[in-house]
């Protein structure tokens, strides 16, 4: 037998070969089953029957996550998102859109949408609010020759104004301006958010500097989710504003939800 053979028909580079190829295969079936902890199992399109899960082989066995604030989590768990959908599909194929019933804005639907995240504050590594409003922490300032937008007013897409920045709420972690913090013609219950992302700050001079927002007319900030507490927002009350401000892209205005050409 010639070097590195081990019979006349193997020899080590083709075992080392095989050897890789059951490693690979199995490597990619653990993580197949790993990533259906959460999403699974899968539902039909349009009927929104639960699929069959298939044989238990192909999902990792449940395992139960310690989180920071003492909870715990369990996957997978099988739970549904039952909230009921304020929309209707136009066909009954695969992938047909969806038409909003109701306001979609705040229904929820589409780009609207938010998940139901747990309804408590994002913290820092020391367990402090990782969001809060400039006023509660003097470490954060707007650093010098940048426009403050505190006191200018708020534009909506429609060129009216919506209301008054108040305040300006940081991260931080990332030392950022996540949020301005806004009055609006209805005073509604808790603080109004806006993504400082959907934001653009207008104008040559300090006097006649605006804030735009794009997304939505003003009218519709008053609809706007508000916020329980006046010093903290939760990662629930995250998801839902940024999903109201994001979804006015398309429903703010009929002519939105209508294609280009």
């Amino acid at each position: 037998m010639g070097k590195g053979e081990i019979t006349g028909y193997i020899d080590v580079a083709q075992v080392t070969l095989y050897v890789f190829w059951i490693f690979f295969f199995g490597l990619i079936f653990w993580l197949r089953r790993e990533d259906r902890r959460e999403g699974y199992p899968l539902e039909s399109d349009p009927t929104g029957k639960v699929k069959d899960i298939g044989a238990g082989i192909l999902f990792a066995r449940p395992k139960t996550f310690r989180v920071r604030t003492g909870e715990t989590f369990t996957a997978p768990n099988f739970r549904r998102d039952a909230r009921p959908v304020a929309a209707r599909r136009v066909g009954s194929w695969p992938g047909a859109p969806l038409v909003p019933t109701g306001n979609p804005l705040v229904d929820g639907v589409g780009p609207a949408a938010w998940a139901e995240r747990a309804d408590r504050p994002d913290l820092t590594w020391d367990g402090r609010n990782k969001i809060v409003p400039a006023r509660s922490d003097a470490h954060y300032t707007v650093a010098s020759g940048d426009p403050d937008p505190r006191g200018m007013s708020v534009i909506g897409a429609d060129g009216k104004v919506a209301g008054t920045v108040t305040d300006i709420w940081v991260d931080r972690a990332e030392h950022v301006v996540r949020y301005l913090e806004m009055t609006s013609a209805s005073p509604g219950t808790g603080p109004l958010l806006v993504p400082m992302n959907l934001t653009k700050i207008v104008g040559n001079d300090r006097k006649g500097r605006s804030v735009k927002v794009r997304s939505i007319l003003a009218e519709q900030f008053e609809q706007a989710p508000r916020i329980k507490s006046a010093e903290s927002v939760t990662f629930l009350e995250e998801d839902r504003i940024c999903a109201y401000f994001a979804g006015g892209a398309l429903y703010a205005t009929p002519a939105r939800t209508e294609p280009l050409l």
